[in-house]
């Protein structure tokens, strides 16, 4: 039986295709579909309403295959431990890695965003976008990452406040120890303390090799477990250890919007504004501990307004006097 290029399950719509494809305006290519020019599979589509796959139809306009543009996936996996988080390991050890985890059809083409040890835990995203997973990761964007941990002794509160301030680890470039430089801030929350451990939660916005483990190492408390749970405004909820999962719509939005502001986080939830006149209102100062300088207050609109009119006051021009033509002697 032919193909049923009229039938909607078959992908996108074949206007709306090539005109992704860059061949033209949609409604230009809705018109070079009715005039003949489009063939799918080497069969003539003129009639509209018509679908295809763009993976995997071959779709020609005058004769010439149109570009095709590989779409762009993202997973969310929660990484069980013994894992490498990278898409091959190295021929001698043979170790399960992300990618083995994730039954994706496009697996083949999906890279991890950044890096969790082989023993960490939780959220892995893995794309084939490379410029979002390159922003998500790069320290200038400030994505936040939120870890869960739980290590051996009795985390003070000093040994917290010095881990937030930021701790000299030692710099390792091609394989050679090049120095130590401070980390940046990191926000620090200790859940339970008790003798022998300590649960915490640590959001910090660079990604050093085995930073957090480092970290805690160094003031003596070495980890024993250790797992992501967010990264920005994306959580790891409801999907069991070695389980994946496409993101949302409105997880891939929430982390652009994070990225083109430059947080990593979604913005504070602003109350509505009570009925009685307010000339400030106070903004929470919890993200400075990161580093953030806060805001000194929000001035109402109505104020802004006010004060705009009452500065923006302008008096009438009077008109320009008429010049008589002179015959061009006075230039």
């Amino acid at each position: 039986m032919p193909d049923r290029y009229d039938d909607k399950s078959r992908g996108p719509r074949l206007q709306r295709i090539l005109a992704d494809a860059g061949v033209a305006a949609r409604r230009v290519c809705e018109q070079l579909i009715l005039d003949g020019e489009v063939e799918v599979n080497g069969r003539l589509v003129a009639k509209l309403p018509a679908f295809a796959d763009p993976e995997i139809d071959r779709i020609t306009v005058s004769g010439r295959p149109i570009k095709r543009r590989s779409k762009k996936v993202y997973v969310m996996l929660n990484k069980p431990t013994n894992t490498v988080t990278t898409t091959a390991d190295e021929p001698d050890l043979d170790r399960r890695t992300v990618t083995d985890l994730v039954d994706h059809p496009l697996a083949d083409r999906l890279y991890p965003v950044g890096r969790l040890d082989y023993d960490t835990t939780g959220l892995i995203l893995m794309t084939n976008d490379g410029d979002l997973a390159n922003k998500l990761t790069h320290p200038r964007f400030g994505v936040v990452k939120t870890y869960h941990a739980v290590v051996k002794g009795r985390l003070s509160d000093d040994d917290a406040a010095q881990i937030a301030e930021g701790i000299y680890l030692a710099e390792r470039k091609a394989g050679r120890t090049e120095g130590a430089s401070r980390t940046a801030r990191v926000e620090v929350q200790v859940f339970h303390r008790d003798r022998d451990r300590t649960i915490l939660e640590l959001r910090l916005r660079e990604g050093r090799n085995r930073q957090v483990r480092r970290m805690l190492a160094a003031v003596g408390c070495p980890v024993k477990k250790l797992e992501r749970v967010a990264m920005g405004p994306v959580k790891l909820k409801g999907l069991p250890r070695g389980a994946w999962r496409e993101l949302t719509k409105g997880e891939l939005d929430g982390l652009r919007k994070a990225i083109s502001r430059g947080k990593g986080e979604p913005d504070p939830i602003r109350k509505k504004a009570s009925k009685k006149k307010t000339t400030k209102k106070k903004v929470s100062s919890k993200r400075t501990r990161l580093g953030e300088e806060e805001p000194v207050s929000i001035v109402d609109k109505k104020r802004v307004r006010s004060a705009v009119a009452s500065s923006g006051k302008t008096t009438k021009k009077k008109p320009a006097r008429a010049r008589r033509y002179d015959g061009g002697r006075n230039r």
